[in-house]
């Protein structure tokens, strides 16, 4: 080996060993956040009631005095327990997240449909969207 070739080789290597690792992507497709609040449970539950109850639903809660707020929370446990034996299972309680959260969905759609609907016939024309959205002046 020539001493140039030498010197390609060791330049090669020391640029291999210095350089950087690529940066690692993360390949794990992240659940949405079941709420916009801090989730931290030793300060307040508030990340905790959005998820379990929906964000409206928790709105109407905290107007409640703590008795309709007991009642109120009996009633949805015996909407969560499918099978009726008293008792909720975890994926009992997954399903009722996946609920809450589906039905808030849903209802903002609607709340945003008719906001966009102005004229009322059940479809969103151009005009309409831009008129809602961007409140378009001819």
């Amino acid at each position: 080996m020539t001493v140039p070739q030498l010197l390609l080789c060791l330049s090669l290597s020391m640029l291999c060993i210095s350089s950087k690792p690529t940066e690692k992507k993360d390949r794990v497709h992240h659940e949405p956040q079941l709420s916009d609040k801090v989730h931290d449970d030793a300060q307040n539950f508030d990340y905790d009631h959005d998820a379990f109850l929906g964000a409206d639903e928790a709105k109407t809660f905290d107007q409640l005095t703590p008795e309709e707020s007991k009642e109120r929370l009996g009633k949805i446990v015996g909407k969560i327990d499918e099978d009726k034996d008293g008792f909720i299972t975890i994926e009992e309680l997954k399903a009722w997240i996946k609920f809450a959260q589906k039905r808030w969905i849903y209802e903002d759609v609607e709340r945003q449909w008719k906001g966009h609907d102005l004229n009322e016939d059940g479809l969103i024309s151009w005009d309409e969207y831009k008129n809602a959205t961007y409140g378009y002046i001819l």
